[in-house]
């Protein structure tokens, strides 16, 4: 093989492929007669839904649209918003940076892998958008991004959805006490350590900002010989939450810590935060209501570790009754497939209506992500991210045949290619039974300070 000839090509080859994913695509399309589940606006029975340049232009019946523009028959069919996940992983693989209780620098949109097939399999769940989140081994973790499915680009920046607001990643509870208490010898070791570790974290935040103010006022001054302080990401980024920058997304279980850290948040005048999982949220359902921006849950996942005994699966609809901004979220690479049945089971478990058990799934989670101006229900203006169902979403008999984000088509059952199903392997086991999606992924890479070589590394050092 001439390789002095070859590799010039895959260079060239490359920056083409680069060049070209700069540009996001946008479509167009019209999708016709459907039931179009608004999500804001109640059913529209036989109406047509036009996309173009990827945003929704018109909804109506009967619309008269251009001649090269591509037609769906959705008749007897059931047109959504795009499913939004709250608390998902897909897309990343290492998502604890478990050195330190508090980690606020490191950011997950550093590390998207635009290659992960759960991010195809997502879509042929409907699923159009996921918040990629660190994980929970810190008090404070890393900061998150939420990512559009547009799957097939060799660049990582083209899933990232440009309009969302910065998030960041909060823990309470066994997981922060277990990695840095009992697996380091660190704060926290305790539940009250947790609280301790965020609060000195916000103290030295204002102390930072205090201490930069009087550099910048006394700079200027005559025979002024002071250093500047030193430059700190982290405590920019505790900055950053202080004054309303970023929103807080805290991994929680128990209802004592949920208002703990609700009373925290107060004190330091910051409201813009949504729990996660929050399995005994019923029980402060009004506090939620009143203080934060929303709970994101599992529908019936509980008794997986010794804080999640108690739990209930009307936890959503309690929830939901009470004015909280309710979504359900996966935290799986699986779950994320079907969270229209995880939301149908809220009619199960608490008699949701139509309307509330696909909000759960949609217009919540979009208001809980600061990105309900764009996506969530089917209004014109809003970007065409659209999933089509042969059946109601929630029937247990439903099955996605489309999904477009920005009016680009990236699922289509009948399309659908067998070699996009290879990595499947058959004999792998998707979820023990002695293991839940939140060891699996929230605390994925975090084993290394219990278990073999790590443990026994970690115990020599120390």
């Amino acid at each position: 093989m001439n390789r002095k000839i070859l590799f010039p090509v895959i260079i060239l080859t490359l920056i083409n492929f680069t060049n070209q994913a700069q540009d996001i695509k946008k479509g167009d399309v019209f999708i016709q007669n459907a039931h179009v589940l608004t999500i804001t606006d109640g059913v529209k029975e036989n109406t047509d839904v036009w996309v173009r340049n990827g945003i929704i232009h018109k909804i109506g019946s009967q619309l008269r649209v251009p001649n090269d523009i591509v037609v769906i028959d959705a008749r007897g069919k059931f047109l959504m918003p795009g499913i939004i996940d709250a608390h998902s992983h897909v897309a990343l693989e290492a998502i604890n940076e478990a050195s330190s209780p508090i980690t606020a620098e490191v950011k997950m949109g550093d590390v998207i892998d635009p290659f992960d097939i759960g991010i195809y399999r997502a879509l042929a769940g409907g699923t159009t958008i996921s918040h990629a989140m660190h994980g929970s081994a810190n008090a404070i973790g890393g900061q998150n991004i939420t990512l559009k499915h547009r799957y097939g680009t060799f660049n990582p920046d083209d899933l990232v959805m440009k309009e969302a607001p910065r998030t960041i990643k909060f823990a309470l509870g066994e997981n922060p006490t277990r990695v840095h208490g009992r697996g380091k010898n660190l704060q926290p070791r305790s539940r009250m350590g947790v609280e301790a570790v965020i609060r000195n974290g916000f103290e030295e935040a204002i102390q930072y900002k205090q201490t930069w103010e009087a550099w910048n006022k006394a700079k200027n001054q005559k025979n002024n010989r002071q250093v500047p302080p030193t430059f700190s990401s982290r405590l920019e980024t505790l900055l950053d939450i202080l004054e309303g920058e970023i929103i807080i997304h805290c991994h929680s279980y128990r209802a004592d810590e949920i208002y703990m850290l609700i009373q925290v948040c107060k004190d330091y005048g910051v409201d813009k935060i949504v729990f996660s999982h929050v399995n005994e949220g019923f029980k402060v359902a009004p506090e939620l209501a009143n203080n934060t921006m929303g709970a994101s849950v599992f529908s019936d996942w509980w008794a997986y570790k010794f804080e999640v005994y108690y739990s209930t699966a009307y936890n959503a609809a309690i929830l939901t009754k009470n004015g909280v901004i309710t979504s359900i979220n996966s935290d799986s690479a699986e779950l994320i497939r079907h969270l229209y049945h995880e939301a149908a089971k809220t009619q199960r478990y608490g008699g949701l209506s139509d309307e509330e058990a696909l909000a759960l799934i949609t217009i919540n989670p979009a208001r809980q992500l600061g990105i309900d101006q764009w996506v969530g229900s089917i209004e014109e203006g809003k970007q065409g991210d659209l999933v089509l169902f042969d059946k109601h979403p929630l029937s247990i008999y439903a099955i996605p045949e489309m999904t477009w984000v920005d009016g680009i088509k990236y699922f289509d059952r009948k399309e659908d290619k067998t070699d996009q199903r290879l990595k499947v392997d058959p004999e792998e086991t998707l979820e023990p039974m002695f293991l839940h999606a939140d060891h699996v992924n929230c605390m994925s890479n975090v084993d290394f300070f219990f278990t073999g070589f790590g443990r026994n590394l970690f115990e020599h050092n120390h």
